[in-house]
């Protein structure tokens, strides 16, 4: 099973790929969130069609408590909307620290500043469907 995750940015939409059986993520591009919500589904769903997925994994940002705040409301109506569009299963996974974690990883491989930048909210998504699939993994377990 496919499965596409998302990384919600206020600039920047970042994705990420699981490989046909649901194991791995791989990073796949960020595209604008500059458009409207119906734009941004849109080009998700051209995507998402040209790559067969089949599930839809959506970061949803908490506070460090625990609780939703107002990014993570708009995470969560997003989702909802994308599911309707999509026809897909959609499913929210907790995102804290994914963005701090990226960030860390791009350092220790030397990256720059520039590179990192670029790059950054496609590693989050990365990191968002890896925890996914690997919780998913160990619940079948």
């Amino acid at each position: 099973m496919r499965i596409m995750a998302l990384d919600l940015g206020a600039k920047k939409i970042g994705l990420a790929l699981s490989d046909p059986l649901g194991y791995t993520a791989q990073g796949l591009k960020a595209i604008s969130a500059k458009g409207s919500v119906r734009e941004n589904i849109e080009k998700i769903r051209e995507i998402a069609r040209e790559h067969e997925v089949e599930m839809i994994v959506v970061g949803l940002p908490r506070n460090m408590d625990g609780s939703l705040g107002f990014q993570g409301e708009k995470a969560r109506d997003f989702a909802g909307r994308l599911a309707k569009v999509l026809d897909l299963p959609v499913e929210m996974w907790d995102e804290r620290l994914t963005t701090v974690a990226s960030e860390k990883l791009l350092i220790e491989a030397g990256m720059s500043r520039v590179r990192r930048r670029r790059v950054i909210d496609k590693m989050s998504a990365v990191l968002i469907l890896q925890g996914f699939l690997d919780f998913r993994v160990n619940q079948n377990n």
